[in-house]
């Protein structure tokens, strides 16, 4: 097929080269430097909804990737599907289960899924009232799309009534947090699953999971994802029934609310003392977790895009019985205000795309750029290194021993990814 893949982060990274793996023509917008090895990259911004358009019917393209959510959000499907491109991912209607979470929290109490108790507020008070009704330390998250930044775990109403003020009334987020979502604080240990969807049937991938603060033991502020693994340790049976409690009800609820579902379903998930509870949808594969999931994948991930979008799934997905780590590499600053321009050392040694295939060690780009014949820093996140190997040890091993090869003055990682699991099973 001549793929186009929508987006420019290490997600989009992994998709390309996953699929120009598989032989197919590969073209991203705008792309990045990675992306650039195993894929024409072409100027186009990913929210930039008629130039994308424009740039898959220029390039007769039999099918489309979208990779981050905000041109999703923006209904860039929908636009792909106005002139006969088939996409893969959801409708802006399907996709506001993750554009608005309000919205998704309403939809899950409609229809049954479990999820931890919450408000919607619209002003600091109607936050304090629902924070004070569900006691410290509870969730306060922005509805709208915030990059991964706009939730707080509230220890005291002073942390509540600080970051209320920053979206109500502070615009801080704008469109964004112009209303909230006030949770019942849920303990426990997190995980995801994936689904791909065709708006009746799902295929489920291997529980990843993921690390969302910047320091070590979990500590520290949010951010989009410091690193994950794969196979998070949740049993198969745990996963089935996940998939017929939550995933299958999802797609019938929205089918049956006239925005059927296809494309990536993202499932974030707590398992705790009570059960298992969903903290949040995503529209689209995650990041960093698909970069820890692709390599495990067997087959043509095409055909099951393509399948997706048709509204034909009736393949099973086929993976490996290795496992996956992978570390992210940040900029200085990162989250609150990163510091690009830093020049990546190391990378220029990095071998060739059917090298990284052989060694089963990869280097996902993310905020990568060519400046003066360097590349150099130019975003948040950086870039992701994995490693496939037979077991988890050896998997975090090899995924560290490659981080340490590539030098970033002033960035940062993690120490620590899967460390908690790999001691548990010990």
């Amino acid at each position: 097929m001549r793929i186009l893949v929508v987006g420019s982060g290490a997600r989009e990274h992994a998709l390309a080269w996953r699929l120009s793996l598989a032989g197919h023509e590969l073209h991203a917008a705008p792309g990045n430097p990675g992306i650039a090895r195993v894929a024409r990259c072409h100027d186009a911004g990913a929210s930039d909804v008629q130039l994308q358009v424009a740039l898959a019917e220029g390039l007769a393209v039999d099918l489309v990737v979208v990779g981050p959510e905000a041109p999703l959000a923006l209904g860039l499907v929908d636009a792909l599907a106005a002139r006969g491109i088939a996409a893969f991912g959801p409708t802006r209607a399907a996709a506001r289960l993750e554009s608005s979470k309000a919205f998704a929290k309403e939809f899950m109490a409609r229809h049954g899924i479990a999820t931890a108790a919450f408000k919607v507020a619209r002003t600091v008070e109607e936050a304090l009232a629902a924070a004070a009704l569900f006691g410290y330390p509870c969730v306060l998250k922005a509805d709208g799309l915030a990059a991964g930044k706009g939730v707080v775990v509230a220890a005291t109403e002073a942390e509540a009534r600080l970051f209320a003020r920053l979206c109500l009334e502070d615009a801080h987020f704008g469109e964004a947090g112009a209303t909230i979502v006030v949770e019942q604080f849920l303990p426990g240990e997190e995980a995801s699953l994936f689904f791909l969807c065709d708006g009746k049937r799902v295929r489920r991938f291997p529980p990843a999971r993921d690390f969302k603060r910047l320091l070590a033991g979990d500590t520290g502020p949010n951010t989009g994802g410091m690193g994950a693994f794969a196979p998070a340790p949740l049993s198969p049976e745990l996963c089935a029934r996940i998939e017929a409690e939550v995933a299958l009800p999802t797609l019938a609820g929205m089918a049956g609310e006239g925005a059927a579902f296809r494309g990536l379903l993202y499932v974030g998930l707590m398992i705790g003392r009570n059960g298992v509870r969903v903290l949040e949808y995503n529209a689209r594969f995650g990041d960093p977790e698909t970069q820890v999931l692709l390599p495990l994948l067997e087959g043509d991930p095409a055909e099951l895009f393509a399948a997706c979008a048709h509204g034909t799934l009736e393949t099973d997905m086929r993976f490996s019985d290795e496992a996956s780590v992978g570390v992210v590499l940040a900029a200085p600053g990162y989250p609150d205000a990163p510091r690009p321009g830093g020049t990546l050392r190391g990378l220029d040694l990095w071998p060739s795309p059917e090298e990284e295939d052989e060694r089963a060690t990869w280097c996902f780009h993310a905020g990568t750029k060519t400046e003066g014949g360097q590349l150099v820093a130019a975003g948040g996140r950086v870039l992701t290194m994995v490693a496939r190997r037979p077991t988890l040890p050896e998997a975090r091993a090899a995924a560290y021993a490659a981080l340490q090869a590539v030098t970033l003055e002033g960035g940062q990682s993690r120490p620590d990814i899967a460390f908690e699991t790999l001691a548990a099973r010990r």
